[in-house]
């Protein structure tokens, strides 16, 4: 029988997973972990926000957490968890040598959520509008990350493209890396018979959390570059935006005049998916997998995307749409899937088959969770395996430990 884990979940902030793919990816591992019986704490330093998902309707504890303070020290020793999860890198950095010292002995996994530093050297490039250059990559961000991915027994990426970005560029040994894509249930044959069908739907959507970069700057050239070519051809057709967190910047963009909506959050997001004949998501730059996606292909809708939008989520499966990176190219695209029903119903099928062949659970779960328990049956080997790592965890340690403790000093004194 398998034993029970205690695991220990610092998340960067509260899950939220009608806000962003994150916070949906969040309560997928959860519910992963659940589903063998594993005891759960999460703890963050957030503050609670008003969208959260409240985590201890599920049987899952939840506990604040503060940076730069001892009181962590006491909880984890009292709680010894078997496994740590590290909510990005900036949560291992907090926490990760307390970790470390306090619980030797605990696996620490970091999940990724995407590459922040492939992610801001795209958002650096389309700016400036240049190539990639490989010294955007290497940044400062870079070296923290992969810092933190060393320090780590195990780091979970969510794109192939990225597991081979960290081998090849960073010379990344495999053994601490592990894909573990977005893990959503089967789409059923009853699940397809639900779905509105094309003539029961209308309009084109885009939904996005509006803290993220990528989404805002979407948004921004949905609005002044492709909007005006497609209201030409279909002007009685209205483009829906919905995001959590759009700033005021976002919601100037309203022009019911133009019909060009900006709705703000979604109070059913799978219901406005699922109603809209089209998903348009034109972004720019990002990394990781698009939840807004794989969302899509979850509600039936297909997507008109760019070759960034997609990466790394179809492999060599037909897209749940078009992928289009010129603005004619995609103001072309959306206007013919929006109009061909026989199109339409064809890659609405490759939507299904990418969630089914990539993305179910029941391929990558039980599969994971094995992985977890190999680790830990040969974590020293393991981390004799990963020595660089251990180097950097020793001088993290000694380094990040007096900068907190001074930090936490200062603050008695204040």
């Amino acid at each position: 029988m398998m034993q029970q884990q205690k695991i220990l979940i610092i998340g960067f902030v509260w899950p939220e997973p009608n806000s962003s793919g994150a916070g949906t990816r969040m309560m997928q591992l959860i519910d992963l972990f659940q589903e063998h019986n594993w005891k759960i704490t999460f703890a963050s330093a957030a503050a609670d926000s008003e969208f959260m998902f409240d985590v201890t309707t599920i049987g899952v504890e939840k506990v604040s957490i503060a940076i730069n303070d001892a009181t962590f020290d006491s909880f984890i020793q009292e709680l010894n968890p078997s496994l740590v999860l590290f909510d990005r890198f900036v949560v291992e950095e907090q926490f990760g040598w307390r970790v470390a010292e306090n619980c030797p002995n605990a696996l620490r996994i970091m999940d990724t959520v995407d590459l922040h530093c492939l992610r801001l050297a795209r958002q650096k490039a389309s700016k400036e509008k240049t190539e990639l250059k490989q010294e955007d990559l290497f940044s400062d961000t870079a070296k923290r990350e992969i810092a933190s991915i060393l320090r780590c027994d195990i780091s979970l990426l969510i794109s192939e493209i990225e597991m081979d970005l960290l081998q090849t560029h960073f010379k990344i040994d495999k053994s601490i890396l592990y894909y573990l894509p977005f893990l959503v249930e089967t789409i059923r044959k009853s699940t397809v018979q639900n779905w509105p069908k094309f003539q029961e739907r209308k309009n084109f959507v885009f939904i996005g959390n509006f803290l993220h970069e990528p989404n805002w700057n979407a948004v921004q050239f949905l609005k002044e570059s492709i909007w005006p070519l497609i209201r030409k051809q279909l002007p009685k057709v209205s483009m829906l935006i919905y995001g959590a967190y759009p700033s005021q910047k976002v919601l100037q963009l309203h022009k019911p005049d133009e019909l060009f909506f900006v709705l703000g959050r979604a109070d059913n997001a799978e219901e406005v998916v699922k109603n809209a004949r089209i998903v348009l998501a034109p972004l720019r730059f990002g990394a990781g997998a698009k939840g807004k996606l794989i969302e899509a292909m979850q509600c039936g809708t297909p997507s008109v995307t760019t070759s960034i939008g997609a990466e790394s989520m179809n492999g060599n499966l037909p897209w749940n749409g078009i992928i289009a990176d010129e603005i004619q190219s995609i103001v072309d695209a959306a206007i013919r899937l929006y109009q061909d029903q026989v199109l339409w119903l064809k890659v609405q099928e490759n939507g299904i088959e990418i969630v089914n062949k990539r993305y179910s659970k029941t391929l990558f779960g039980n599969d994971f969770i094995q992985h977890i328990l190999d680790v830990q049956k040969n974590m020293e080997k393991h981390r004799w395996n990963n020595f660089i790592g251990s180097i950097l965890l020793h001088h993290t340690v000694a380094s990040t430990k007096y900068m907190s403790r001074w930090i936490e000093a200062k603050n008695k004194n204040n």
